[in-house]
Order: structure tokens, then C-alpha cells, then sequence
């Protein structure tokens, strides 16, 4: 398996699974409010290192999927830094290279693209070697040249180097999750139905 190395913690992500990446802007968050919410995040793991063992690892699931949701709702209030994203143009090239993960052989279950950041759902290839850190450097760095050249800004950063990602179980979780992501642009007030969004995509009918 391999081991996903992030800015922080490295972590596995086996081959053959369904993974829930999100991904944002650069400088869509102010500094000081992503620091904050490690701070209540550090805090809360702190509290559950003194519980039993035994509901340790139940107890750290639920705090990191309450930091997820304060920071995708941050993220869908889209009232700082760019939004480049609801740009037509770019993100017609993001769903173009996030399609073109098929070349890798990469199974793309879901994806939606917010005004500054990008949620996706995707079944990684069975090979032991497939690397999902190489896969996430090419979709990010080939939209980011692709981007700045749209923009006339070649050079500067465009996607936040960290991303967020998920083992999704196959089952109920995995139609949660793909329901949660294209339920985005209705939970930001952006369409009433998650169907008259232009920028989402689901492989399975009747998800929702």
C-alpha cells in the first residue's frame, strides 16, 4: 500500500479504494482562521486521548469529520480570498484533467467544482504501485499552469499545496459522501437543485 505524504502526517491509502479528495485555492482562508481551527481541533484530540482505548478511534473519526465540516462550510461562504473557480473558462480545464484520470486508469465517481475549491470522489487502480500523491501533483499542478496562463498570472501559486482526502467504505458511506459533494452548491445557496449546477457530476443515477 502506499503511504500518502501531506505537509503533515503521512498516511495510507490503499489501491483499489474509493477516495474523497478536496482540494482549495490558495489564500482562500485567512491564515489566522485555519490556525484557529487546528487549535480546536489539537484540543478536542487531547480530550479524547483520555478516554478508553477502546472508543479512542471512534471518538477521532467524529472530531475529524466536524473539522471537515467547519472548514467546507468555510470554505462554500466563499467571503475571502479568490474564486477563481466560477470562471468558465478554468473550470472547464479542471473537468477536463480531472476526466483525463482515466489515462491512469483512475475511476471518477463524482466531482464538484466550487467557486474556489473542488471536491472529488474517485476509485483508485488495484496496482500496489499507483501512486495517489502523483496522481492528485499532475491534476493539480497541470490546472494550476493551464490556469495562470488563462489569468495572465504564469508563476504564481494557485491551489493551496495541502489536500484533504478520505477512504470512502463501498456501500452507504460512499452514496453520503457523493451526495454530500453534490449537494455543495445547494448547501452555499448557489442553486436550489444540486442538477442545475453546470460544474457536478455523478457516474450513478438516482444518487440523491
Amino acid at each position: 500500500m502506499k503511504t500518502h505524504y501531506q505537509r503533515r502526517l503521512p498516511h495510507v491509502l490503499p489501491p483499489g479504494a474509493v477516495i474523497f479528495f478536496t482540494f482549495r485555492l490558495a489564500g482562500s482562508l485567512p491564515v489566522a482562521m485555519i490556525q484557529q481551527l487546528a487549535e480546536s481541533r489539537n484540543i478536542e484530540l487531547q480530550k479524547a486521548a483520555n478516554e478508553p482505548v477502546e472508543h479512542q478511534l471512534e471518538i477521532i473519526a467524529k472530531i475529524k469529520k466536524l473539522q471537515f465540516a467547519r472548514f467546507d462550510t468555510l470554505l462554500g461562504q466563499a467571503n475571502y480570498g479568490p474564486t477563481w473557480v466560477s470562471n468558465p473558462g478554468i473550470a472547464r480545464l479542471v473537468t477536463e484533467e480531472i476526466l483525463a484520470l482515466a489515462e491512469l486508469r483512475v475511476v471518477v465517481l463524482a466531482y464538484c467544482l466550487m467557486p474556489n475549491h473542488v471536491h472529488l470522489v474517485v476509485q483508485l487502480p488495484d496496482e500496489a504501485d499507483f501512486s495517489a500523491s502523483r496522481m492528485m501533483q499532475r491534476l493539480k499542478g497541470r490546472t494550476a499552469l493551464a490556469a495562470n496562463k488563462l489569468l495572465h498570472c504564469q508563476g504564481q501559486q494557485f491551489w493551496q499545496h495541502e489536500s484533504y482526502d478520505h477512504v470512502v467504505r463501498h456501500g452507504k458511506e460512499e452514496e453520503r459522501v457523493i451526495a454530500y459533494v453534490l449537494n455543495n452548491p445547494v448547501k452555499a445557496g448557489l442553486v436550489s437543485d444540486w442538477t442545475e449546477w453546470p460544474y457536478s457530476y455523478s457516474c450513478a443515477s438516482g444518487i440523491m
